[in-house]
């Protein structure tokens, strides 16, 4: 358990540097799922603390005060990326359908048949779906990962994990 201090300088925030950066980089990592970008929020979150340094009361340690930054970070960070408007390369589907929105006569999907058994059984189905999930834009491919593990329990999230976030620091 951390110890709880109530006088802090700029000397203790290089501690905590010291301390705390790579279980709050395995954290922005895993919420993330990019290093380059996990590294500029706990960079964030450090400039951040020093400058509301003053508002750190000690009635929590400092890592959990330094998660508590970090976590709105990452919402901040999420939140910019659902104000950035979708490029046109980006819109993927364009290429299926038509204007009025009806699917292209060659693009159009076959027939399913239900007797092969259930798919996400299938290691062939489930190394497509990564793709076709990785290949879509990064705010579609993020709110399908979130409704799939959402949507599961603790197990089966586990086994999901290494697919759908396969840049997650384990050990944790």
């Amino acid at each position: 358990m951390e110890t709880v201090q109530t006088n802090v300088d700029k000397a203790d925030v290089t501690d905590w540097v010291n301390r705390f950066a790579g279980d709050l980089l395995s954290w922005a990592t895993h919420k993330v799922s990019d290093v380059e970008i996990a590294k500029d929020i706990v960079q964030d979150t450090f400039l951040a603390a020093v400058e509301k340094l003053d508002s750190f009361k000690g009635d929590s340690s400092p890592k959990t005060w330094l998660f508590s930054i970090l976590n709105f970070k990452i919402i901040d960070h999420y939140r910019a990326k659902l104000n950035q408007p979708l490029k046109p390369e980006d819109q993927t589907f364009s290429k299926f359908f038509s204007q009025g929105g009806e699917w292209l006569p060659e693009k159009r999907p076959g027939k399913w048949s239900d007797d092969s058994g259930h798919l996400l059984d299938d290691d062939n189905f489930n190394a497509i779906l990564k793709e076709c999930i990785e290949a879509l834009p990064e705010k579609w491919s993020i709110g399908i990962k979130l409704k799939y593990l959402m949507s599961k329990n603790g197990e089966e999230r586990r086994s999901v994990r290494s697919w759908a976030f396969p840049l997650q620091i384990t050990g944790k």
